[in-house]
């Protein structure tokens, strides 16, 4: 990751404040904010604000007006019925506002959650960085066989060397094309002062989908912890789960009992059919249960065997 000089003394600014507030703060998160935190080889997240913590979820579900005299176990076992029992209401009354630099095509996989407030770098008022996305070799694979959207082994060698080329030359490519257009250079000198410039909105359509650009994404505590769900999980693309583990560690620093909560009926835990359920009581009587009888696909058998770890059934 490359911060310019402006963007590091705008950080230092930033971290010297000395604000004073009567609201909840979260002092854990309160050590990072503003920092750039690395994401890929270019990328970062920032935390910028946040509104709440634990306490107020527990304010929230009680409709009190203060924290009152409620010990730190009571509000954890509040935090955790209500993750418990899908109570969502009460997360919503938290937000978080995050700074993210990230390549444009985990930014158009992103912004598939339409839960958020986004304001996006302008590339129709602004140039483009000069900077792409290029995988480490450990994260070239070949497209998997099973998975339509998932990658397989890695590629190595020679063939590993070339697809590298190919990113770095193509996207270097495109970028002293779209410079040519724009009739000037990254640095903001102008390469032919007889020429007129393309207009931004539609040089920057040629550009690869591995150049980064950046925004900021407002959301609030129910639909971030939906979007790590999601995101966190190894089944996630590798390049954005880099980012959700992240923003997962500034979760526990935020609001560590419903972090912890969400760890382990979210994350650690599973959600079972009323078939399901019926398999799994049998199968703790004893009972003879196998796919074939069960009414389920080969996938639901499959998916409900490797969620209870009963290896030896699964088909």
């Amino acid at each position: 990751m490359k911060l310019t000089k402006d963007q590091i003394n705008d950080i230092k600014e930033q971290q010297s404040q000395d604000n004073k507030t009567k609201r909840v703060t979260a002092p854990e998160l309160e050590k990072i904010l503003y920092e750039a935190l690395p994401a890929l080889d270019h990328g970062f997240i920032r935390v910028i604000d946040y509104m709440g913590d634990d306490s107020s979820i527990v304010q929230s579900a009680r409709v009190s007006y203060g924290k009152g005299t409620k010990q730190v176990s009571t509000d954890s076992g509040l935090i955790k019925y209500l993750m418990r029992h899908w109570h969502s209401t009460p997360f919503e009354m938290c937000e978080i506002k995050y700074h993210v630099k990230l390549p444009i095509f985990i930014a158009r996989q992103w912004i598939r959650h339409r839960t958020a407030n986004v304001n996006e770098y302008s590339a129709r008022y602004s140039i483009l960085d000069k900077e792409f996305y290029l995988p480490d070799p450990d994260n070239l694979a070949a497209q998997s066989i099973a998975n339509r959207q998932g990658r397989g082994d890695v590629i190595e060698g020679e063939q590993a060397k070339e697809v590298l080329e190919l990113l770095k030359n193509d996207a270097e490519r495109t970028y002293h094309n779209y410079e040519t257009m724009l009739n000037q250079k990254y640095d903001g000198s102008t390469i032919d002062d007889n020429k007129k410039g393309l207009a931004r909105e539609l040089a920057r359509m040629n550009l690869t989908l591995n150049t980064y650009t950046q925004w900021y994404w407002k959301t609030d505590l129910l639909n971030l912890m939906n979007f790590l769900r999601l995101r966190a999980d190894h089944h996630a693309q590798y390049e954005i789960r880099v980012y959700a583990d992240i923003m997962l560690d500034t979760l526990k620093r935020w609001v560590p009992i419903t972090y912890d909560a969400f760890m382990d009926y979210r994350v650690g835990g599973t959600e079972v059919s009323a078939k399901g359920k019926i398999i799994i009581q049998k199968l703790l009587k004893g009972e003879e249960v196998n796919i074939d009888n069960s009414g389920l696909s080969k996938r639901e058998w499959n998916e409900l065997m490797e969620a209870f770890e009963i290896k030896d059934k699964i088909v």
